[in-house]
């Protein structure tokens, strides 16, 4: 016996913003599970941005299944650590079905709140936003911080974080619906850079400086930034949004950066395994601001499977509103 399933393979490298006709939807049967085997019902899958650069720099394989971050559930099993009708959580995204031999996959507690939370403010997103500005930021309570690309879920959790810190927060984002939102989170200055220079507009908003930049977008976003740093700023670099479509992800110009030497100015890159020693307190923290309403999300999600090259391009092109999600299946 066996289950069909259908995946999605990248079957031709992108060159600038990626196009449908780039990926192929392929169908495949799926055996069933043997001793120590799980068949996973995959539910949710992630889409994120640093999915982009290995799609042209070769560490996405051509004519092979897409890896991402995925919510499935376990509906056969020969396996005695994943009950059937267990969710779990994994990074075999991009396809329905798929078996496994319990590599790779945790059992998810769905106490804490919606499914889907795991795949952005208790998950990665959520994460990378927590511990890169307290741990990598190291944010101090009532301090000014500016986040670009501020409506996306990582964006949007730091927003809200430096708020629940009683800090002076800017954000940046790149529809006047995305701005209403960071507003209706707390942002006290929202900009919106497709409309108003992002140099003049945050020298106009910061007027108290930047104590912590989080930077989501690099190139003219971080050139405006540099000027308004204050003494001893700390900028942690998450992603350079504005750069995944180039040819090597090459930046636009950053003209600003002797303002690092006066101002005594830290920048640093970082990834979530960075700060892994802060998980538990990240768990604790977290679902207690989203019990008690302090941690706000808003989630996009696409429908079917045939639709995730869509939201992959989509984070490219302003379709989504903080999380962007593609639904495989009904929980």
């Amino acid at each position: 016996m066996s289950t069909t399933s259908r995946e999605v393979h990248l079957i031709e490298r992108p060159d600038g913003l990626p196009t449908e006709g780039q990926f192929r939807i392929v169908e495949t049967e799926v055996a069933d599970p043997t001793e120590g085997e799980v068949l996973v019902r995959n539910v949710y899958m992630s889409v994120d941005p640093a999915m982009r650069p290995p799609l042209t720099n070769g560490q996405t394989p051509l004519d092979k299944t897409m890896g991402a971050g995925a919510i499935g559930k376990v509906i056969a099993s020969g396996h005695s650590d994943f009950e059937e009708g267990k969710y779990v959580q994994h990074r075999f995204g991009f396809r329905e079905y798929f078996v496994s031999d319990g590599n790779g996959l945790s059992v998810l507690d769905p106490t804490l709140g919606p499914l889907t939370c795991y795949l952005h403010v208790f998950g990665g997103t959520g994460f990378t936003a927590y511990g890169g500005l307290l741990e990598v930021g190291q944010l101090k309570d009532g301090e000014n911080v500016f986040v670009s690309a501020a409506a996306g879920a990582v964006g949007s959790v730091a927003c809200q974080i430096a708020k629940i810190k009683d800090c002076y927060v800017i954000g940046s984002a790149g529809s006047d619906e995305k701005c209403e939102w960071l507003k209706e989170i707390g942002v006290d200055a929202a900009i919106n850079y497709k409309k108003e220079p992002i140099r003049k507009s945050l020298k106009a908003a910061a007027t108290n400086g930047i104590d912590v930049y989080f930077d989501n977008v690099g190139g003219d976003h971080l050139d405006a930034a540099l000027p308004r740093m204050n003494l001893l700023g700390r900028i942690p670099i998450c992603g350079m949004i504005s750069a995944y479509n180039n040819f090597g992800s090459i930046s636009d110009g950053v003209t600003m950066l002797a303002n690092m030497i006066y101002g005594r100015i830290t920048m640093r890159g970082f990834v979530a395994p960075d700060f892994m020693h802060v998980r538990e307190q990240f768990l604790a923290d977290m679902g207690q601001w989203v019990s008690d309403g302090r941690m706000q999300y808003r989630e996009t999600i696409l429908e079917g499977i045939e639709n995730a090259p869509k939201a992959l391009i989509g984070l490219f092109t302003g379709l989504n509103i903080g999380k962007m999600l593609v639904k495989l299946s009904d929980e």
